[in-house]
């Protein structure tokens, strides 16, 4: 056996043995977090994520099957990924400071009784631990996924779902299932409580506009 293919069963059995623990530690966590959702989304609520590199990814990825859609049609929800909008990323980040990059958009997007999501495989970046006691203080409500305890967003944050791994690649990847868990439990909710079709926002849902007419004598700009 080459030192490549052990190396990749290794991987494979350090994500096997996250999952595992997932499965008989977590799954309780995940499905209320879902039922949550399910209770506070559809009636106006929004949910804020937020992570760096990698977990920056899978927090868009999150606000992404909440705005879309996980499987069924569905109404839009509001989600939101911090890092997205660049332009007050990099103001922040100028004016403020790295640490302060996801605090202060959380002042200004978060609501009472909303919900922040901060991933980080580590647990320790500072931003986002700003980003937890910015959430708490204006009344949101603070969920965190990390890898292994004790770390200090697990302390911060209302609840904490920890992956029992002590590597950042599978700790993003047992997030991944987490998040596919959570967006499965939120749809089975909200389709347990609808009473009329889903609102779909499809482009050939919508209405048309007409092309208006040119009016005759006028010089028509095909830039």
């Amino acid at each position: 056996m080459t030192d490549t293919l052990r190396a990749a069963q290794a991987h494979c059995q350090s994500l096997q043995d996250a999952v595992a623990h997932l499965r008989d530690n977590g799954l309780e966590q995940i499905t209320a977090w879902g039922r949550h959702l399910a209770a506070i989304l559809p009636v106006g609520g929004r949910l804020i994520a937020a992570g760096n590199g990698g977990s920056a990814a899978q927090a868009q990825h999150l606000t992404a099957e909440l705005v879309g859609r996980y499987r069924r049609e569905r109404p839009a929800y509001s989600a939101i990924a911090l890092h997205a909008d660049t332009s007050s990323l990099t103001a922040i980040g100028n004016d403020y400071g790295f640490e302060e990059l996801y605090a202060r958009q959380v002042a200004a997007h978060g609501r009472p009784g909303d919900v922040l999501v901060l991933m980080s495989t580590s647990g320790r970046s500072p931003n986002l631990l700003a980003a937890a006691d910015t959430g708490r203080a204006a009344g949101l409500r603070v969920w965190a996924m990390t890898g292994p305890r004790p770390n200090p967003l697990a302390l911060r944050a209302h609840d904490t779902l920890c992956i029992a791994s002590g590597t950042t690649a599978t700790v993003q990847e047992a997030h991944l299932v987490t998040l596919h868990l959570l967006c499965e439990t939120f749809d089975h909710e909200t389709l347990a409580t609808e009473t009329t079709d889903p609102v779909t926002t499809r482009r050939y849902d919508l209405p048309r506009t007409e092309t208006p007419t040119p009016r005759l004598g006028r010089a028509i700009d095909r830039r």
